[in-house]
């Protein structure tokens, strides 16, 4: 079989069976993706046109949700908020994202450590320190002079610590990639530094820029964790979908605000698409690769500010971890391990612990498997046709798609009465599936990188030896791509573990994972009990990496020696 099989020509002797495998593996993608994706979101979009009764309701829904200041109010404070997270983020994160790229400065490898402390932990512990520090009782709370951290200010702050190192990523990546010969042209044409960097290093970086932007500001308003811990009465729309379907049982108006909540998040996919292929065109295949020299004026400034930033980081996660060993905050302040024993705050205690991670676990096993499987089919298979067409748009949806939104939308779609799969509803696998679907972009992205560097001469040299499509697939393609595998595994078992919105819809009272149950410790104020269920979760995805690291290296020298 040659190419032109594998790419669906028909050939002499008719349909063989390798194409019969290709196109059964599409078709079987398509079906999860309708299962998982698209028929739970059609759902909830037709439930924002149906009045309580069942009836349709035209575009009522929406109109009382225009005429209810309430909800109008929520709405700006949702985009304000996530606006002035971004203008602080960016800058910050921008700088640091300078120091470790077009710096040369020390301890590099433990700056980028400490940047991705974040991303292990749920996004309810930064908030849970602050309150710690800034607090009605917070050690640090004359710094307010008078105001209180609940509300927009700790919200705000908060989330510039869960968000600093989504942009700092992507502020890296976008500074890595510098054509030589523009500062060289610069510097002779005696241009001074600054000049160079407004005329050459912010051009450069401006996509990255907008991509930083639009990804903290999505993050921001499609959060449930952070508002639901520090934004006391502060109404955003993400707490706002979550009171109108558990506090007031109104799932029409939840779905028209999980609606409204998909907007600002469906724009931010686009302009950040937008922004990632035009930053793709910035480097030419005749450039040279800027390399930094050491330069102490513009060095040690920025030690300086990695270090303040990574202490802050630290910090931050210290001071959860401090109030997790606390025994009554703030009026017994002995240590004690009391508040690990988390039998005595909620019904689940340990079991809740232990239920994430085997939900993250079965999350990252299926969810590597799926994502691998539909990316090697949709990069491999038929490239011409409305099915693949379909796949590779539907597989690009789930970034776009905030966790509470996807969460009600499989309230909406399994618990109809009508729907065969309705068994799933309350059990462990909804979980799981809900896990992969919400994760499932960033996991393809990954496995199709992987995939465009195997050549596909592979899979032609394999046919004409008569060796089936699934043989060269299970021997040569997945042994080369081992480690964006495990990439894959790590991503989904990390985000599995730490996501609350989520999973806050979908838990029963067996499958109550680990971050809902820090949810309502916090909620019935037990703060300790909540920052020491964080610090465990912290420590399952710190493992979880450290343990990548580990097996990532044995398995670069086992199966990577060919890029050598």
């Amino acid at each position: 079989m040659s190419n032109a099989a594998l790419a669906g020509v028909p050939t002499q002797r008719g349909v063989s069976a390798d194409q019969r495998v290709m196109s059964l593996a599409l078709w079987g993608a398509l079906v999860f993706l309708a299962c998982f994706l698209v028929l739970p979101l059609g759902t909830l979009l037709l439930r924002a046109f149906e009045t309580p009764e069942g009836g349709f309701a035209a575009t009522a829904n929406f109109r009382t949700y225009a005429t209810t200041p309430a909800l109008l109010a929520a709405a700006w404070n949702s985009v304000w908020t996530a606006t002035l997270t971004a203008v602080i983020v960016v800058p910050v994160a921008f700088a640091y994202a300078y120091a470790l790229t077009r710096a040369c400065i020390p301890a590099k490898p433990m700056f980028r450590a400490v940047m991705m402390l974040p991303l292990l932990a749920p996004s309810l512990l930064p908030a849970l320190a602050l309150i710690y520090l800034f607090g009605n009782q917070g050690m640090l709370r004359g710094l307010l002079m008078g105001g209180s951290i609940y509300g927009p200010v700790g919200i705000v702050a908060a989330q510039v610590f869960y968000c600093f190192p989504s942009a700092a990523l992507i502020l890296c990546v976008a500074l890595s990639t510098a054509d030589a010969r523009l500062y060289e042209a610069a510097s002779t044409l005696k241009a001074s530094r600054a000049r160079i960097f407004w005329s050459v290093t912010l051009p450069g970086a401006r996509y990255g820029l907008v991509s930083a932007f639009v990804v903290v500001f999505t993050l921001v308003v499609t959060d449930f964790g952070i508002p639901k811990v520090i934004g006391g009465q502060f109404p955003v729309l993400a707490t706002d979908v979550y009171k109108q379907v558990v506090g007031l049982q109104n799932f029409n108006m939840g779905a028209v605000v999980g609606i409204v909540l998909l907007v600002p998040a469906v724009l931010g996919f686009a302009l950040e698409r937008w922004a990632s292929r035009q930053r793709s065109a910035t480097m030419s295949g005749r450039a040279v690769l800027l390399r930094p020299a050491p330069r102490a004026s513009r060095d040690w400034p920025l030690v300086v500010l990695c270090g303040i930033v990574a202490s802050l980081l630290v910090g931050i996660v210290s001071v959860a971890a401090w109030g997790s060993l606390v025994r009554f905050w703030p009026y017994n302040l002995s240590l004690t391990l009391d508040n690990y024993d988390f039998s005595r705050f909620d019904a689940a205690g340990w079991q809740a612990v232990w239920l994430s991670v085997r939900m993250a676990a079965m999350a990252a096993v299926a969810g590597t498997a799926i994502v691998f499987l539909v990316a090697y089919v949709l990069e491999r298979g038929p490239q011409h046709g409305a099915i693949g067409a379909i796949g590779r748009f539907a597989v690009t949806v789930p970034l776009a798609v905030p966790g509470l939104v996807l969460g009600l939308a499989y309230v909406l779609f399994f618990n109809h009465p009508a729907n065969p799969l309705g068994f799933l509803y309350g059990t462990l696998a909804i979980l799981v599936m809900n896990s992969i679907v919400h994760f499932y972009t960033v996991g393809h992205l990954t496995a199709v990188t992987a995939l465009r560097q195997l050549d596909p001469e592979f899979e032609s040299v394999g046919a004409s030896l008569r060796v089936p499509v699934w043989i060269t697939f299970g021997r040569v393609t997945v042994p080369m791509c081992l480690p964006a595998i495990l990439e894959i595994a790590v991503f989904m078992f990390v985000n599995a573990m730490t996501t609350v919105s989520a999973v806050i819809f979908l838990y029963g009272p067996d499958t109550k994972p680990a971050s809902v149950a820090m949810v309502h410790m916090d909620e019935a104020g037990q703060a300790s009990a909540a920052a020491a269920m964080g610090v465990v979760i912290l420590a399952v995805t710190s493992g979880a990496k450290l343990a990548q690291l580990v097996l990532g290296a044995g398995l670069g020298r086992l199966t990577q020696a060919w890029r050598c």
